[in-house]
């Protein structure tokens, strides 16, 4: 690959974000689901490492009826760009930021009493209603209202008259394994018992809220109003979806690329970075690439990860270092300083999934992209599509 990044005069170590591609996997979530079901954008945690503000703009040109994120902070972030979608928070709001949550039209998941009290007494001091999600642990274990205290929460929040509950939600604990489907049917029944719950008690949410990629692509039935597809939305699906009966066609949006930095050669018996954990078996060409563990590329890739250049795929050698990794180019004809080297994604007829990676790292493809730092810089494609 020897086409040039537009990095001049900076480290050429870059992510390319391909947001015709998000923009397409949105689609795909859409056909799924069809027009009666709203599909919320989930963009937290930075869009899964891909960039929230440019990520939520062209998910919201595509017509996302929600964005989701985790921190009210992230919320203000999308705010602050323009951006107009209802924005509901998942973790929540800590003490001090209902007012703004308000302000902002930042909907906060609740899943406390006290929570529900400061939303009231910050939207009364405003003279407005303030909407709300509650949050029904269905078998998670984290955050929520455990589905058999129902009753008791729904009672607890009467008294409040300036919130209105608008939406129930829970998440599923094991959606992406089919062992798991009977307990993932037993989440979706405690869940809609909970919102029969809520309704007897008065509440007419809006909406209800379960369906995370998972569950889009393996559980129909608890699709509900509304749909929170994540990594999906990423081209991150192979390590997070049941295996599926019918072909889907997500494409990958984050190309992960640097240039080769320095060649050398190396001796048969010589060894190679940190811990001298590689030692070499031939008379070798290696490459330094300028890329670390501070960049994202997992330490865990030491002498068990591979890259592609100029049409050759080339093993990680050595220990992946903070700022730097080395790879063997001994089988690639013509390697040359300044040669494009991908690290995940596709070049040419060859690729590297962010699933590839993640299994080798020893973990899952959404770790993978979250990690890949601020120090990199991510080049958007097709923002004008």
């Amino acid at each position: 690959m020897k086409e040039k990044s537009n990095l001049s005069g900076h480290r050429p170590t870059w992510a390319e974000i391909d947001l015709d591609a998000l923009a397409s996997n949105f689609r795909e979530v859409r056909r799924r689901v069809g027009p009666a079901v709203k599909v919320m954008g989930v963009v937290k945690a930075n869009a899964y490492g891909h960039g929230a503000i440019e990520c939520a703009r062209r998910l919201a040109r595509e017509g996302a009826d929600w964005l989701g994120v985790a921190l009210p902070e992230e919320g203000l972030e999308l705010r602050s760009a323009g951006l107009e979608q209802p924005i509901l928070c998942f973790g929540g709001f800590w003490p001090g930021q209902e007012q703004a949550c308000i302000v902002n039209n930042l909907i906060p998941v609740v899943y406390r009493v006290d929570m529900v009290e400061a939303m009231d007494n910050a939207a009364r001091s405003l003279g407005v209603v303030a909407d709300i999600h509650v949050k029904i642990d269905t078998g998670m274990g984290r955050l929520g209202v455990r589905f058999d205290e129902a009753r008791e929460f729904a009672d607890a929040i009467r008294k409040f008259e300036s919130v209105r509950v608008d939406g129930l939600m829970t998440h599923f604990a094991a959606a992406d394994e089919q062992t798991h489907d009977p307990f993932t049917e037993e989440q979706t029944k405690r869940f809609y018992g909970a919102v029969g719950v809520f309704r007897e008690r008065g509440w007419n949410p809006t909406y209800q809220d379960l369906a995370n990629s998972a569950g889009i692509f393996g559980h129909p039935s608890s699709w509900g109003s509304m749909v929170r597809p994540g990594g999906v939305l990423y081209g991150l699906w192979r390590d997070v979806l049941q295996p599926l009966s019918e072909p889907v066609s997500f494409q990958p949006v984050m190309t992960l690329r640097t240039r080769i930095e320095l060649l050398k050669r190396v001796h048969r018996g010589e060894t190679i970075g940190y811990g001298c954990t590689f030692e070499a078996p031939r008379e070798m060409t290696v490459a330094i690439l300028p890329i670390g563990y501070n960049d994202g590329y997992a330490r865990r890739l030491s002498n068990r990860g591979r890259v592609i250049v100029r049409g050759h795929f080339a093993p990680v050698v050595g220990r992946v270092s903070m700022d730097l990794t080395i790879i063997d180019v001994t089988d690639v004809p013509g390697a040359s300083v300044v040669d494009i080297v991908t690290l995940m994604g596709s070049d040419g007829e060859l690729s590297i999934p962010a699933e590839e990676v993640a299994k080798q790292a020893g973990t899952l493809s959404y770790e993978i992209t979250c990690g890949i730092s601020a120090r990199v810089p991510r080049i958007y494609l097709n923002e004008s599509s």
